[in-house]
């Protein structure tokens, strides 16, 4: 089939590419590159089925014909979403209707890229797929929370008024190779401050939990859901959950670090709490995480000291 990907050049949006590819599959890569980054789709471009345009899909897009379309554009960490709070919420609104309007004038399948945000700070736990959320409507996460709550609804919408074939996936913290260094999420955080010897950033005591899925193990449940007939969202993440402080700790023991741990305030409208359950992915899709923590902070290692070293260097006097 030829996949159109929007946000191709992302974190996620690139390893789905490369997915999509290596089962066979015809690839189109979208991306505006606000925040995604063209060196992440280097490896794929000489690949026969790849291509790749620059393009902003919160204005009418159309490069021929799909079968489909995987929706995934959106600046998605805390320091992304917070410097472009308009164009996030653009992106979850008017990018999301002309990504649903591709898919349907081409009659093709369309999977949304939701998240765990859509629980906001979570007075259910673990968090179920039929759980409605607690959210601050107009709180400095809002632009996030809710441009995906609204995506999520105008993919039901297309689905019941316009017989569009739609999939929710609800994201939970993903991590591995080709992450920001500097996005502000907790594994990357802690990765540059550990391999730095800087103080490692604990907001609050530390003791508020976050699960973390490798990224390899959540395109393989992302790949199930989209050849699934399931149409309500589907968590897909690792349930297993760490508190901030433990995740701290297997970082510097990874990386050997003598850095000190720093705490800071809490920021408003942090999550106390984030962990899926995902009963439903096991049942439907025979999908849970196969990679724990600590092999994915290994199998990471090496991209976030390439990554914090051309950092440096870039930095660097002279360069």
């Amino acid at each position: 089939m030829r996949a159109l990907v929007t946000g191709g050049a992302g974190f996620l949006g690139s390893h789905l590419c490369a997915a999509l590819l290596a089962q066979g599959d015809r690839v189109l890569a979208v991306d505006n590159l606000l925040t995604g980054r063209a060196h992440n789709l280097d490896s794929l471009r000489h690949e026969p089925g790849f291509e790749f345009q620059q393009a902003d899909v919160c204005r009418a897009f159309d490069f021929g014909h799909v079968d489909y379309v995987f929706h995934f554009a959106s600046p998605a960490s805390p320091v992304d979403y917070m410097q472009h709070g308009v164009a996030t919420l653009k992106v979850g609104s008017q990018g999301t209707f002309n990504a649903l309007d591709l898919a349907e004038r081409y009659g093709a399948k369309f999977l949304l890229a939701s998240t765990s945000e859509c629980y906001g700070d979570p007075q259910e736990h673990p968090q179920r797929e039929t759980y409605w959320g607690h959210v601050n409507p107009i709180g400095p996460r809002s632009v996030y929370d809710e441009a995906k709550r609204f995506a999520e609804a105008a993919t039901m919408a297309y689905r019941r008024y316009h017989q569009v074939d739609t999939r929710i996936v609800r994201i939970f913290n993903t991590y591995g190779p080709r992450m920001q260094i500097n996005d502000g999420r907790v594994i990357p955080n802690f990765m540059k401050q550990a391999l730095r010897g800087e103080p490692i950033s604990i907001y609050g005591d530390g003791s508020q939990t976050r699960s973390f899925c490798y990224v390899s193990d959540e395109v393989e449940g992302i790949l199930r859901l989209a050849r699934s007939q399931e149409q309500l969202p589907v968590n897909i993440g690792n349930p297993d959950e760490f508190t901030i402080l433990e995740c701290a700790r297997k970082i510097l023991e990874i990386t050997g670090s003598k850095s000190s741990l720093h705490f800071d305030p809490l920021p408003e409208d942090d999550p106390r709490q984030r962990r899926p359950d995902i009963t439903k992915a096991r049942m439907l899709l025979g999908w849970e995480p196969k990679i724990a923590l600590e092999e994915g902070l290994r199998l990471s290692l090496d991209y976030f000291r390439a990554a914090v070293g051309a950092a440096e260097a870039a930095a660097s006097p002279g360069h």
